[in-house]
């Protein structure tokens, strides 16, 4: 057998599913990163000038990167068997993202230990586990890093879709956002009991996964809700313009949330109304980009104590803040 290892200087980038030229895009707007891609590994995009990249980033990663090759190395081997057992010496957990070599890749992956990469049954609890990350480049090297940025497998997170009861498929949205407020903030998802707020509820996706917890949730839209979550018993709705509502208006609530479609000006101001009230614990709002992405604006939600700023597998040209009370 004849395996070698080769440590790369670089670091590699997977962005979401057909946001390469967004990523390569906040790269240069918001880290001043302007280093041309050295590879590109299908989606996956390596840079061969880490330092440049760390020396400005100031521990921050891109949103539009899924998961990062943190310290990324080569490994050139001659069967599955030598590629499964050089990742295995480093760590227990890996994750494949492939875009070449299909059937080596499941055959390597299935001498690791086990790792679910099935779609997910919301509600679902991610194991706070690295993972690492690794992709075929053909038959004899894959590329790989131990370290990523993703506790998911290669960073995504994709839910069993129910294609019958939902109003609308932004359900998909707060299943994943909930979920990962559960990890990164430790959370508790709604339930029973729980009293939430949705501004622009229409036509009720993330009320009905918030009901379907057993949370009682006041919609508020100019636009009434999908027939069954009108008639439903946990479900309170008023006929307004949500965002000129004040917090003193709706009452204290565990959870407020937003997916409405505003200038993110007007949304950080409207966040701020009811972080100053101190009417709420917990808060998911969508940042709904408008033409070029003003990232000293985003700048200043990330700097909201007790908050983290998420793409999620769902997003399109948009962001999900999330905050919790200390």
């Amino acid at each position: 057998m004849s395996v070698s290892i080769q440590t790369l200087s670089g670091i590699a980038f997977l962005p979401f599913p057909e946001m390469s030229e967004l990523l390569i895009s906040e790269l240069r707007n918001r880290f001043n990163y302007n280093a041309k891609p050295s590879h590109r590994y299908g989606d996956l995009i390596y840079f061969e000038d880490k330092q440049e990249f760390l020396k400005d980033s100031e521990g921050l990663y891109p949103y539009w990167a899924r998961t990062v090759m943190c310290n990324p190395f080569l490994v050139n081997f001659d069967s599955i068997g030598e590629a499964a057992g050089e990742l295995k010496k480093i760590q227990r957990n890996w994750a494949p993202y492939q875009f070449t070599c299909f059937r080596r890749a499941q055959l390597i992956q299935e001498k690791l230990p086990y790792i679910n990469l099935k779609e997910k049954k919301f509600p679902v609890k991610i194991p706070a586990s690295p993972i690492g990350l690794y992709t075929l480049i053909d038959e004899h090297t894959l590329i790989a890093s131990a370290e990523t940025t993703s506790y998911l497998p290669a960073g995504t997170l994709k839910f069993i879709e129910d294609h019958e009861n939902p109003p609308s498929r932004a359900y998909l949205k707060v299943q994943e956002s909930l979920s990962l407020d559960v990890l990164m903030n430790g959370a508790e998802l709604p339930g029973p009991g729980s009293k939430c707020f949705e501004a622009g509820a229409c036509p009720g996706g993330w009320t009905w996964v918030l009901v379907g917890l057993g949370a009682e949730v006041y919609a508020v839209d100019r636009a009434e809700l999908a027939p069954e979550l009108m008639k439903n018993p946990l479900v309170k709705f008023q006929a307004h313009d949500a965002f000129t509502l004040k917090p003193e208006d709706i009452g204290p609530v565990d959870w407020v949330f937003s997916d409405v479609i505003c200038y993110p000006e007007r949304l950080l101001s409207w966040i701020h109304s009811w972080l100053d009230s101190g009417m709420t614990k917990n808060m998911i709002c969508t940042i709904k980009m408008q033409g070029e992405i003003d990232w000293p604006l985003i700048a200043q939600f990330a700097a909201i104590e007790g908050s983290k700023i998420v793409h999620l597998n769902y997003n399109k040209h948009e962001l999900t803040w999330m905050w919790r009370q200390a």
